[in-house]
């Protein structure tokens, strides 16, 4: 990588906010080239993203990647289902998981390695109930009015 040349990173501000998160995991992405170049323009939406197991693989889905504007007539499918590269052990692990009542796979980012490869990290977790997620909101608003009076 060249000096100055900015890394990409792209945040699932739902995830955190959805789900009790258990476990990370680090996860190489299978992309086209059009699917680079549109996330390397922050073209991507993965709020409603999640992850499901077929065959003991991991695949992607609902994460939208724009198409590339300049791109020719063989583009990307925006909504495609993405194979996500783990390790068998992890693989095992995870789908071990998934079999147990209420756990689900999430992605939280979305970011470029020093190699110049885009990595995903996936969270393994439940879902929050409703009167979880008020509690985190009075907990992020007490912590803002106390800074705010410092």
């Amino acid at each position: 990588m060249a000096k100055g040349v900015k890394k990409i990173e792209i945040l699932n501000k739902r995830a955190g906010f959805n789900f009790h998160i258990e476990d990370k995991y680090e996860a190489g992405i299978q992309l086209v080239g059009t699917e680079v170049k549109s996330i390397r323009n922050n073209s991507v939406n993965m709020g409603d993203a999640y992850c499901s197991m077929y065959d003991g693989e991991l695949f992607l889905k609902n994460m939208h990647i724009s198409e590339f504007s300049f791109a020719s007539y063989n583009s990307h499918v925006p909504m495609r289902d993405r194979k996500l590269l783990l390790n068998k052990k992890e693989l095992r692990k995870i789908e071990m998981k998934i079999k147990s009542k209420g756990y689900t796979v999430f992605p939280i980012r979305l970011y470029e390695s020093d190699r110049g490869l885009f990595k995903i990290e996936i969270g393994l977790g439940q879902g929050k109930k409703t009167f979880d997620k008020r509690d985190d909101l009075k907990a992020k608003d007490i912590a803002r009015d106390i800074q705010r009076y410092k």
